[in-house]
């Protein structure tokens, strides 16, 4: 069979086109949907740990990026984007992505070591050293003739948990004013003073007043702080040495930067 030469030459071009449409995964009123878009998608889906790489996941971000273009094109229409407000939003969410994008290089550039990790870890370790942490109670009210009566029914006999009730702390009164295990330093001075003083089981005798109101304060129990062992807290420790290095990173360039 002999192909006449208008034909071929037409074979050849759909030959040709064909490789370029099967690139796309749809239009939109003339404007292509890249397939290696949908590709980037699902590369950063599955990075983040949000799904596997399936026909389904793929249909799904399909049908997002069409959904996309068609309302992008609509804004675009009524021209959206050149509204100042918009503009303003466009650039700061530049700004945004570019730092990130940046500051994720210097991450990749300078990994923290583990002989980083372990200075760290053995800086908090000897900070913490001798420390001690508490488990109390408090009962919070408004003025001190109210704390005073609660010492004095508490003297009588009556229960700190069923007192704590009418405690003006909405985060411990349904709990019996529990506190649960704390550092001193978790509370504004003069409650640590007032808890820190007391022995175990041990009520304040008088209220203690503070920047919130006026607290009676049951010391529940102390011990000494317990620190985990590194493995258990690798990742927090080499995060927290990460932020660290950003931080330092970013001071620099300020220091270096000409500000007026």
């Amino acid at each position: 069979m002999i192909v006449k030469p208008a034909r071929l030459l037409l074979a050849m071009i759909a030959m040709v086109a064909l490789p370029s449409f099967a690139q796309n995964v749809a239009t939109v009123n003339g404007k292509a949907i890249p397939a290696s878009k949908v590709d980037q998608v699902v590369k950063q889906v599955v990075a983040q740990g949000k799904g596997t790489d399936s026909p389904q996941l793929r249909e799904a971000i399909k049908k997002d990026l069409i959904n996309r273009e068609v309302l992008i094109q609509e804004a675009d229409k009524q021209g959206v984007g050149a509204r100042p407000d918009v503009k303003n939003a466009i650039d700061n969410a530049r700004q945004s992505i570019i730092i990130n994008a940046m500051l994720a290089d210097f991450v990749k550039k300078n990994p923290v070591k583990d002989a980083d990790i372990q200075a760290e870890y053995d800086k908090a370790k000897a900070a913490q050293s001798g420390g001690k942490e508490y488990h109390a109670r408090h009962i919070l009210v408004e003025n001190e003739a109210d704390a005073k009566s609660i010492i004095a029914k508490l003297k009588g006999g009556a229960k700190f948990e069923d007192l704590a009730k009418q405690s003006k702390d909405p985060g411990s009164a349904a709990n019996g004013g529990d506190l649960g295990w704390a550092s001193p330093d978790n509370f504004v001075p003069e409650f640590s003073k007032a808890m820190t003083s007391l022995q175990k089981g041990q009520v304040t005798d008088a209220p203690v007043k503070t920047q919130y109101g006026y607290h009676v304060i049951k010391l529940e129990d102390s011990r000494a702080v317990t620190i985990p062992p590194l493995a258990e807290v690798k990742q927090q420790v080499a995060e927290a040495v990460q932020q660290r290095k950003l931080a330092a990173f970013r001071e620099e360039l300020m220091k270096k930067a000409k500000i007026q």
